[in-house]
């Protein structure tokens, strides 16, 4: 389960909207509890450049990257979820979103705006396999 503030949200689906048709894309820093890390609660969000400009994939920046890494830890938080849009596709891992979700530690949220209404999901993404997770 993941807990996103609807502020966070709100900020998740401007951010896909500004940068549309490119794909928009970031991080979420928080805390994870409970016995098998099963709770992860957002606390910052981290709007990040699309450095390849695309319309179908994302790319972070490397500094961006860094940076946010680096103030994650500087406030005692961890890079919980990496988020990113579907300006045109609905809110599900591609295949190449699969096969580059390289940490089977974090969430990966999604937001489609292909609808005109944004649609936000969230997924673990292990050994291939996407598995939808409750936002809360």
């Amino acid at each position: 389960m993941i807990k996103i503030p609807r502020e966070i949200i709100d900020a998740i689906v401007a951010h896909a909207q500004k940068d549309s048709p490119i794909e928009a894309c970031g991080y979420l820093a928080g805390e994870i509890s409970g016995a098998a890390a099963e709770i992860r609660e957002v606390k910052k969000i981290y709007q990040m450049s699309n450095a390849d400009k695309s319309e179908e994939h994302f790319a972070f920046d490397p500094q961006e990257q860094f940076n946010a890494f680096k103030d994650a830890i500087a406030n005692k938080m961890k890079l919980i979820a990496c988020y990113h849009s579907h300006p045109a596709t609905p809110a599900r891992p591609s295949e190449e979103d699969i096969r580059l979700a390289y940490d089977p530690n974090i969430s990966y949220v999604i937001v489609s705006i292909a609808e005109g209404k944004p649609v936000v999901k969230s997924f673990r993404i292990k050994n291939g396999a996407a598995e939808n997770e409750e936002i809360v």
